[in-house]
């Protein structure tokens, strides 16, 4: 009987302790085109859109930089859909190809649920090493626009332009 019970105790022990692991930073979601992205560990900046008024806010804010302006400075922007009925979807999805910087899709909510925010502002996470280190949040164009200008790109980095089929 002991033979049987200390491995299952094992078994258990080892079940409970990965339930305490907390959630692995990285994550990958698919932008507008359906290209997949993984939170990369060198991504500086991640902005969480929550609603259709802070993805616009950010559209607002990038839309007449330079394709790469965001990639460049390491920033990410995450629009959480996953309330957005399908109908909707249909139309809104293929809108987004005309923008000139990725847009990575939560349909789920999944990625946007690790980052507990609000959807009245657009969440700016501060991140190292996949990590979030400071977070702010953002109700103003001017405001936005400035904290992203502020983002030099790193050394050698050269803005790159999402290429899509």
């Amino acid at each position: 009987m002991r033979r049987f019970f200390i491995p299952l105790l094992l078994t258990l022990a080892s079940t409970l302790a990965q339930a305490d692991t907390p959630l692995p930073a990285a994550w990958t979601l698919k932008d507008q085109f359906d290209a997949p992205y993984t939170l990369d560990p060198a991504t500086r900046v991640v902005l969480v859109a929550r609603s259709h008024a802070t993805a616009n806010l950010v559209n607002s804010a990038v839309e007449h930089t330079q394709p790469g302006y965001l990639e460049a400075r390491g920033v990410v922007f995450v629009a959480d859909i996953a309330r957005v009925p399908g109908l909707i979807l249909t139309f809104l999805v293929p809108n987004m190809r005309s923008a000139n910087y990725r847009i990575l899709l939560d349909r789920d909510g999944q990625v946007a649920e690790r980052y507990a925010g609000d959807r009245e502002t657009v969440q700016w996470l501060d991140m190292d090493q996949g990590q979030v280190v400071g977070e702010r949040h953002f109700q103003d164009l001017a405001t936005l626009r400035q904290a992203l200008a502020s983002l030099v790109p790193p050394v050698g980095a050269q803005a790159r332009a999402v290429t899509h089929p």
